[in-house]
């Protein structure tokens, strides 16, 4: 775990005891902090009760304490705690704040740090891939699901490559990344936030904590990734401003794992971080064709028959299932579950992609009425009925696509239990299909 002596003696408070707030606690008891927590469910209690004091925050007098570290799933916009922080004068952080101020004294590194609405953790993963591959020391952590104060702390020369949510920026305030990347900006997490224009400023502050000589990268060509730019352009306090909206790469045909222009994307972005960072260009080529991915983003599942199966099931809006839409030129489409809006319209592009869709969910009916006037449309609503369909009209050359633009939670607790689901269901009808072929028969 990382540890630092810039800990030792303070007081926390630590609100919420699931995997980064139970790494938080190791990492400062171990530091030699003075520390309370808090979590509703009883068991965290107990495993903490070694460690920490034990009480209710929002009863707790916090004052004089240093900070209160929360959870990234804690809303401030509606959460007690937030005027309970305002009454004790106590500022409110979250993990990778601890971190930042850790890095002092950490064996000297650097920080990349990748947020947006959509492809944060494909980026992310890419980037490590690149630093591993090259034999650089680096670690991944953030939003991607490791915590980072839970890892060992690399050695000198190191690359952190940190995946950020909004939610996460929102909690830290010191964190001078040596690169800081902006992907896109797409309504989401708007429970969160008084207006699209907060949520767009939230992800913006990455780029407030950048010295003047580290460098900012964004991609995204939406309205407002185009006004960060034109706005660190103007305020010209960081020296490296890179707009890559509108570049462009080849050799995409040769990385598997990631196709669509969205994938494009990402590449070109983690490229140049890593170019920024001392990569040459016959090391990136080599990395790029050899990252096999992140499991359930366009995901590789199998393939039957010159039947291609891809599993996209982190597509939980249509602005991250749009450019998986450009990926093939023939799909077989599943689409569908709790829908985040009304329409498809940033799918529309990729409309002529599509042979057929097959419609799941609670938001089967609605997406059906929306599709049918651009394509064949099979209402499905389950997951196994949905895969079976289309894997039987499938012809060679053609590929499934579970890209739903829904979250998942009408059916499923997660994304990636909705991913497991589409996995075992493909390969379920692979396994009947070998049983049909072998004892000469013909499945439809």
């Amino acid at each position: 775990m990382i540890t630092s002596p810039v800990f030792a003696g303070k007081r926390y408070a630590i609100l919420g005891l699931a995997r980064s707030g139970m790494a938080t606690l190791d990492a400062l008891h171990a530091s030699g902090a003075e520390l309370l927590a808090w979590d509703n469910q009883v068991h965290l209690r107990n495993e903490a009760e070694d460690k920490a004091d034990i009480g209710d925050l929002l009863e707790a007098d916090l004052s004089g304490f240093d900070a209160i570290i929360v959870s990234p799933g804690v809303p401030l916009n509606n959460h007690p705690i937030s005027q309970k922080a305002k009454d004790s004068n106590v500022p409110i952080i979250g993990d990778i704040e601890l971190f930042a101020q850790a890095r002092s004294t950490l064996p000297p590194h650097r920080v990349v740090g990748i947020t947006g609405t959509n492809g944060k953790s494909t980026t992310t993963a890419l980037l490590h891939h690149i630093f591993q591959s090259t034999a650089r020391p680096s670690l991944m952590g953030g939003n991607i699901g490791i915590p980072i104060m839970a890892q060992k702390p690399l050695t000198a020369g190191g690359v952190y490559v940190l995946e950020l949510s909004s939610y996460q920026i929102d909690l830290t305030h010191t964190l001078d990344c040596d690169v800081a990347i902006l992907l896109n900006i797409t309504p989401d997490h708007l429970d969160r936030y008084d207006s699209f224009d907060a949520y767009a400023a939230s992800k913006a502050r990455l780029f407030d904590m950048l010295s003047p000589k580290h460098t900012a990268i964004i991609s995204g060509t939406d309205d407002k990734c185009q006004l960060i730019i034109k706005y660190l352009r103007e305020e010209n306090r960081i020296g490296d401003v890179v707009d890559l909206s509108s570049a462009e790469a080849t050799g995409q045909e040769t990385w598997p794992s990631l196709q669509g222009p969205h994938n494009l994307q990402n590449a070109i972005v983690a490229c140049s971080a890593a170019h920024s960072l001392g990569i040459n260009e016959q090391q990136l080529r080599k990395a790029l064709a050899s990252f096999r991915g992140l499991p359930h983003r366009m995901e590789r599942v199998a393939e039957q028959n010159g039947v291609l199966f891809v599993n996209d099931s982190k597509a939980t809006n249509p602005a991250s299932t749009g450019p998986a839409l450009g990926a093939y030129p023939k799909i077989h489409w599943i689409v569908g579950g709790l829908p985040k809006s009304e329409d498809l319209d940033e799918c529309a592009e990729f409309f002529g992609n599509i042979v057929k869709a097959y419609t799941i969910g609670e938001a089967g009916p609605m997406f059906g009425k929306l599709l049918e006037p651009h394509m064949p449309v099979e209402p499905c609503e389950m997951m196994l009925t949905a895969v079976q369909r289309a894997a039987g009209n499938a012809q060679p050359g053609e590929v499934v696509l579970l890209s739903p633009a829904c979250a998942s939670f009408d059916q499923f607790k997660d994304f990636e239990a909705r991913g497991a689901c589409f996995k075992s269901a493909v390969n379920s009808v692979i396994e009947k299909k070998q049983v049909g072929t072998a004892a000469g028969g013909t499945l439809s």
